[in-house]
């Protein structure tokens, strides 16, 4: 399948960096300084300023330092953040493009030096607008101050060094590089503007908000603006234990993402934490459209759930287990009294979201024979970044085809009674580690001797092979198994590549699988099961298409910057010239 445009946008991220120490920084700048202190002493002897020693320090370096101490102070007294990495690191930026644009003018005649550091000082003044206004506040009148710190104090240096005329020249091609860059930013975020209705560089500015702090829930507004209200059907397993702790497997049609706390991505965590009974929430048919736009968007979910559970009848029967391969697909099938339960998973070949579409298919066809049909992708493979599975296509036809006769064989299997147990066991592992905060849970049941277990880690996909290495072991305690992840998204802070057996291998996690299995196992009781389908009402997420229609706008910006800078750039050149031809 060719990559869609939201694997794309995910790899947009290459992008991102993080910004080095600003110990670092402040020592190249003061370096730089140094250098064209000792190797531009020739140059610059013949213009007025060569009695003053360290030029290169009074030109270039103190007004980065400047700039350094200045700009974090001002951009939070307005409220935003910045840190002094970044702050650093852009100083170091435009002191270098202030370098290179200045002795420029050696390659014609030393005497343009002054007019060649004036457009320097107006470059770094725009530059300093367009990153500020990106990264920290999308209000360009309040980032003006903040980018005018560093080229303000290279003005009063270059007025020591040439003489008082210089500030009039500085402070017109600040006006003609300014107002470029302000023109340049508007036409950047025009695209977004008109598409979905919100400030691109605003959304970039909740984003790093987001990177520097987690917390930060900015994002969730933007989100929130572009999302629709959808109504999906999410199907529960309700388990009565006699005296034991209850125990609900559910299956909800919305995705945990799109990243960290933002939006739904910690889902799992939060429908476990809000109910007594030990919550199992696997990962249902639904792709990165059905992301939530907000954690409080979770408490609909919630509140469906708890209204699916009054009045049920509990069920003292089930069937045993079975598994069954059709195309790629391989599903894990069970029956609790009326209601059926389906597993499904491509490993070892890629598994990635199975459209809505697929699992409401699936359903449909099996609400022939069950009230409550629920559908999980067990999303335990990982290959790399890849689209998901849409309807119509030959994956597709493999999960209805494979559904389809796995609840054939449900229908007719012997009903008996049943035992389940459940454990829940954390793990030493973060976040960045590729594991959620719930850890591994595991449900056995047992139906006439066999026992299935039901294995969910809290992460997002597997690494290849990982699956298959686990499954060797536990299937030597069990009859059937299967190994699920949550796909909770906390997990990507930045890019979606970082699934469980990537930096912790099976060899070392793995015995705390089979401590909650064996934990499991102990825990076996008499239950009786009760299958419900909740009607999750008016819950706003990204929206069909959202994300394929962003990732296209957000490519076609990048394909137009590049040379609208570029003739932006040439233009402000062309009239520091005609400026100076005017002033002169």
């Amino acid at each position: 399948m060719t990559q869609d445009s939201d694997v794309r946008l995910g790899q947009l991220t290459r992008f991102i960096f993080t910004a080095p120490s600003w110990k670092r920084s402040l020592f190249l700048i003061i370096i730089l300084g140094l250098l064209i202190d000792g190797a531009g002493v020739r140059a610059w002897v013949i213009l007025p300023f060569s009695a003053l020693p360290f030029s290169g320090t009074l030109a270039f370096t103190i007004p980065a330092l400047v700039a350094f101490i200045l700009t974090k102070p001002l951009i939070e007294y307005n409220g935003k953040t910045m840190t002094w990495n970044r702050s650093a690191l852009l100083a170091l930026s435009s002191t270098v493009f202030g370098v290179i644009i200045t002795f420029v003018a050696l390659a014609s005649s030393v005497k343009l030096i002054p007019l060649f550091y004036a457009i320097s000082l107006g470059f770094v003044f725009g530059l300093r607008l367009f990153v500020l206004v990106a990264i920290a506040d999308y209000r360009v009148p309040r980032m003006l101050v903040p980018a005018l710190t560093q080229s303000s104090a290279g003005i009063l240096a270059g007025m020591l060094l040439f003489s008082p005329s210089f500030g009039i020249l500085a402070l017109v091609l600040h006006f003609v590089f300014g107002l470029g860059f302000a023109i340049l930013i508007w036409m950047i975020e025009r695209p977004l503007r008109r598409a979905f209705k919100i400030r691109g560089l605003a959304f970039i500015n909740a984003f790093i908000a987001h990177m520097t702090d987690g917390s930060s829930k900015g994002m969730e507004n933007f989100f929130r603006e572009i999302g629709e209200e959808i109504f999906v059907p999410q199907v529960s397993f309700f388990f009565h234990r006699g005296d034991k702790n209850p125990i609900i497997f559910t299956v909800p049609n919305l995705h945990p993402g799109p990243m960290g706390e933002i939006g739904g991505g910690n889902l799992p965590k939060v429908l476990h934490d809000n109910f007594e009974d030990e919550t199992l929430v696997a990962h249902g048919c639904a792709t990165h459209d059905f992301n939530l736009v907000s954690e409080t968007e979770i408490n609909k979910v919630i509140d469906a759930m708890q209204k699916s559970r009054r009045g049920i009848s509990y069920s003292s029967v089930a069937g045993r287990s079975g598994q069954l391969t059709h195309g790629s697909v391989q599903v894990l099938y069970q029956r609790f009294g009326d209601s059926v339960l389906l597993v499904t998973s491509r490993s070892p070949l890629r598994t990635e979201d199975v459209d809505f579409s697929i699992g409401m298919t699936i359903m449909a066809e099996g609400h022939r024979w069950f009230p409550h049909v629920a559908v999980v992708d067990a999303h335990n493979c990982m290959t790399d970044l890849s689209s998901p599975v849409l309807l119509a296509t030959l994956t597709a036809t493999e999960y209805q085809y494979a559904s389809l006769e796995a609840m054939d064989r449900c229908r007719t299997t012997p009903l008996d009674s049943f035992r389940t147990g459940v454990a829940h066991v954390s793990l030493p592992y973060s976040r960045e580690q590729g594991f959620g905060d719930l850890g591994v849970q595991v449900l056995v049941v047992e139906v006439d001797g066999q026992r299935t277990s039901y294995i969910l880690i809290d992460g997002n996909n597997m690494a290849e092979g990982v699956r298959e290495e686990m499954l060797g072991q536990i299937l030597t305690i069990v009859d059937h198994a299967e190994v699920m992840t949550t796909d909770s998204h906390v997990v990507n802070t930045i890019t979606g590549k970082n699934p469980v057996g990537m930096h912790v291998p099976v060899s070392e996690f793995g015995s705390y699988v089979i401590q909650a299995l064996q934990a499991a196992i102990d825990d076996l009781t008499p239950s009786e099961v009760a299958g419900s389908t909740a009607h999750c009402e008016r819950v706003v997420v990204f929206g069909s298409n959202r994300i394929s229609q962003l990732a296209s706008t957000v490519n076609a910006m990048l394909v137009f910057v590049a040379p609208l800078s570029l003739a932006m750039l040439l233009l402000a050149f062309l009239l520091s010239l005609v400026a100076y031809i005017i002033i002169i």
